[in-house]
């Protein structure tokens, strides 16, 4: 499992998004209650732009850590992403809440205010 995850956060910090997404998936697939891997997946399918998939994944990880602001944020973006701006308001909201003062999530509140 470890392995995994060592590979996927490789493919992620060397910007190759749709390489990490295999290993994560497996990843998933063997461990699905672990918040971490679904936030790491949400990430991975984010920045591919494949908004659709990066939801369930961003919601799991909110469920999994629901005071995670970070989760709310990636939840925020994928809503946004799909075009449900009142949610992607609501998740933006309690990132912020969560984090005040965060320079992004304030950015990403007005971008759909």
């Amino acid at each position: 499992m470890y392995e995994l995850y060592a590979q996927a956060r490789s493919h992620l910090d060397a910007g190759e998004y749709l390489a990490a997404i295999p290993p994560l998936e497996a990843a998933r697939d063997r461990s699905p209650a672990s918040g971490s891997i679904r936030e790491m997946l949400a990430i991975a399918y984010l920045r591919a732009r494949r908004f659709r998939d990066a939801l369930p994944e961003a919601n799991a990880a909110v469920e999994a850590a629901p005071n995670d602001h970070y989760a709310y944020y990636l939840q925020g973006r994928a809503l946004e992403g799909v075009g449900e701006l009142d949610a992607a308001r609501g998740s933006y909201r309690l990132a912020t809440w969560l984090r005040p003062g965060d320079p992004a999530y304030a950015r990403a509140l007005a971008g759909v205010s």
